[in-house]
């Protein structure tokens, strides 16, 4: 519990805003930068500086918004799960989780180059390439891929799934559908802020909606990480890819929150409403989600292992070659055994210097699991598209194209913590109308 009993006296009436210019030095700079990365960005997808950057960089600027995204989705996640268990313990942190999930409406922004590019969708889905020539050479997609020039039986099954219109709806309709309930359940909770008599009509309305946010949650995670990260390669089956994108996403997020709770604190906010005990239950999540994220990969990986089917083996043949098998390795070591046992002890996630590097680096290792997911297609998918003539000798790895990586993740990364601390300024940091602040601020566990 906090370090005293917390009554009504100790909650503000009007509770506790963040002072603008406490954090307005950090929002001007991380805006100037993401606009400076844009500047320098825009040209390099739309092929100003050759197209052996383009192609490079279109990787590059998907790993640095997928990264993010993944982390706005986790809080999305999280506002949904404490509404639906009404949580008690989780009342004075749940408007950081708001904060975070409503991120994700935001990422709508960074997405445009992928989705109004044809150039930087030539270098990351071959699928959609192949339609375009199908239809140029038989006049029909669908006829051109089962007997035109580039008949391809595979896709043509896909067809149905893998066509760009849908593709297209599917993408704006996950930004618009998930932003939409995030913005809902966050105005609602805002809302309880400016009511006298807020009861408890509210909680149960967003009890209710957060029952139908789960599903549509469940739905636009999986099939947005199925259409901008498994369609890399149209040919690689897995019906495991949306959990384990979601496991890393709930963990990460649930890293933010932990991090955006600590640095909160030490401004001198939250200091009668958050104290050890939620330390330590949001430590013991991160615990929980990093036993999760080995379970299922370990089973992704084992399931392929056992089948050694073709289409399900590609993914991990890739990235066992060339150097990227130091990758696998150290994402098994450094993503589940070393967080198991930094966070295995109860008293250590009770500290808050001490979680601070933890969470850190949790962080760290997600960039890498990305990274994994991602970058390994560069390669084979820009040698082949730029040496047409040889499309056999494609390479691994491409000279210089880690810059771009850089660029484009502080890049992106600068905009999502523009927004994030653009949400966070703009209500109260915890919802102190809430009927059951003070059994949060008094939990014990």
């Amino acid at each position: 519990m906090a370090h005293h009993l917390v009554t009504s006296a100790d909650i503000p009436v009007d509770g506790e805003k963040l002072a603008v210019d406490k954090v307005s030095r950090i929002r001007v700079i991380c805006l100037m930068v993401a606009i400076a990365g844009a500047l320098v960005s825009v040209p390099a997808l739309l092929g100003v500086f050759g197209r052996g950057v383009q192609g490079s960089y279109s990787f590059s600027w998907l790993y640095g918004f997928f990264f993010f995204t993944t982390l706005a989705l986790g809080g999305c996640f999280w506002t949904l799960l404490h509404n639906i268990t009404n949580s008690g313990w989780g009342v004075s942190v749940r408007r950081v989780m708001e904060n975070v999930g409503y991120v994700f409406p935001w990422m709508l922004i960074p997405v445009l180059p992928i989705l109004l590019l044809p150039q930087v969708q030539e270098f990351l889905y071959e699928w959609m390439e192949k339609h375009r020539m199908a239809k140029d050479v038989a006049g029909s997609v669908k006829e051109g891929l089962h007997h035109g020039e580039t008949a391809d039986h595979l896709l043509s099954s896909k067809y149905w799934y893998l066509n760009l219109n849908f593709w297209y709806f599917r993408v704006i309709a996950y930004f618009a559908v998930l932003g939409f309930v995030i913005h809902f359940l966050r105005k609602l909770s805002i809302d309880q802020d400016n009511d006298p008599e807020p009861g408890t009509s509210r909680l149960l309305r967003a009890r209710f909606h957060s029952c139908w946010g789960v599903p549509v949650f469940a739905v636009v995670l999986t099939f947005l990480a199925i259409d901008l990260v498994k369609g890399l390669d149209y040919k690689w089956f897995s019906t495991m890819w949306g959990v384990y994108v979601f496991a890393g996403s709930a963990l990460n997020a649930m890293a933010v929150i932990i991090l955006v709770t600590i640095a909160l604190r030490g401004m001198g906010y939250f200091r009668n409403v958050v104290g050890p005990e939620h330390d330590h239950l949001m430590g013991k999540l991160a615990f929980a989600f990093t036993v999760f994220w080995a379970y299922i990969s370990f089973d992704q990986y084992f399931l392929y292992w056992y089948a050694n089917i073709t289409e399900e083996t590609r993914y991990f043949v890739l990235r066992n070659t060339g150097g990227w098998n130091y990758v696998s390795i150290i994402l098994v070591f450094g993503h589940f055994a070393a967080p198991f046992l930094l966070l295995i002890r109860q008293d250590l996630k009770r500290r808050n210097g001490y979680m601070i590097v933890v969470a850190g680096y949790l962080l760290f290792m997600h960039m890498i699991d990305v990274y994994h997911m991602i970058i390994p297609e560069r390669g084979p998918s820009v040698t082949k598209i730029l040496n047409p003539e040889n499309p056999e000798k494609w390479q691994l790895w491409l000279n210089g194209s880690f810059m771009g990586d850089v660029i484009a993740f502080v890049t992106i990364g600068c905009f999502f913590l523009f927004v994030l601390l653009r949400n966070i300024g703009s209500a109260a940091l915890y919802p102190h109308r809430d009927p059951r602040i003070l059994e949060s601020a008094n939990v014990h566990n």
